[in-house]
């Protein structure tokens, strides 16, 4: 416990500091409206707390879960097929890799006019953001078992399915938690972003009213919450990695 502490000491040092030399520079700047300090931003936070955490955390936290799980559907989906067929792959990898270079700002107002301001336009933004880290991550996982291995399980008579179950999804585990760590700061950055361009709640839409209103704090105080929403969600995934994957901690 007492190493652990240490070795955590540093990261609460630089992070400490950063924000001294964040909040001297904004009182030094004195310009809420462009850059409010981090006392600032706490404050308004505790003001807005009502409407924050009542209406517009949970619009956003839903367009969040339902955009992440379609993510993760898609995702695993294409990976399984992409490593199960030589011929899949060919075909999908270039469309993935080009549904990436596609502005999603260009693509937000798009899913607007088609979806309105309902769920789904930001639940589609936050699809095309996060299910491409998933796909790729978890094909790589698959691809990482060793040949050798497939050709010692083939030797005593495996067939796909074995060879996957007790071969390729353990091996492609540790990916997927990876995966999920990175698709889940992705999947709040796009219902964000959808609701910033078009939505009637939710974290996104509140801070860009409130920068109509040249409220620098107001501004600040959702993405403050939704980056301490996705910390405790990557913690969460984290300590759910070192109980399910155990053997990565004997390696």
């Amino acid at each position: 416990m007492k190493k652990k502490t240490n070795a955590n000491l540093p990261v609460l040092i630089f992070m400490l500091a950063l924000l001294i030399i964040w909040q001297a520079g904004a009182m030094g700047m004195n310009a809420a409206y462009i850059l409010p300090s981090p006392t600032q931003i706490l404050v308004r936070l505790w003001e807005l707390r009502k409407p924050l955490f009542t209406a517009h955390l949970p619009a956003t936290m839903l367009c969040t879960g339902v955009g992440l799980a379609i993510s993760v559907a898609l995702g695993l989906l294409l990976a399984i097929v992409m490593d199960a067929s030589p011929a899949a792959e060919r075909m999908l990898y270039p469309l993935i890799i080009a549904s990436q270079t596609i502005p999603t700002t260009a693509l937000a107002p798009l899913f607007v006019l088609w979806f309105g301001y309902t769920i789904w336009s930001k639940v589609l933004v936050t699809v095309l953001i996060t299910f491409f880290p998933i796909a790729m991550t978890v094909f790589d996982g698959f691809r990482s078992a060793k040949t050798d291995m497939v050709d010692m399980l083939r030797t005593f008579g495996a067939g796909r399915k074995e060879i996957f179950l007790k071969l390729k999804l353990p091996a492609a585990l540790p990916y997927f938690f990876s995966a999920i760590k990175m698709a889940i700061p992705m999947s709040i950055i796009g219902a964000a972003i959808g609701e910033w361009l078009g939505a009637q709640a939710g974290l996104g839409y509140f801070s860009r009213r409130m920068m109509t209103q040249l409220d620098g704090a107001g501004v600040f105080a959702p993405i403050v919450l939704l980056s301490a929403v996705a910390m405790i969600a990557v913690g969460i995934v984290s300590w759910l990695e070192k109980k399910i994957v155990t053997w990565r901690s004997s390696l």
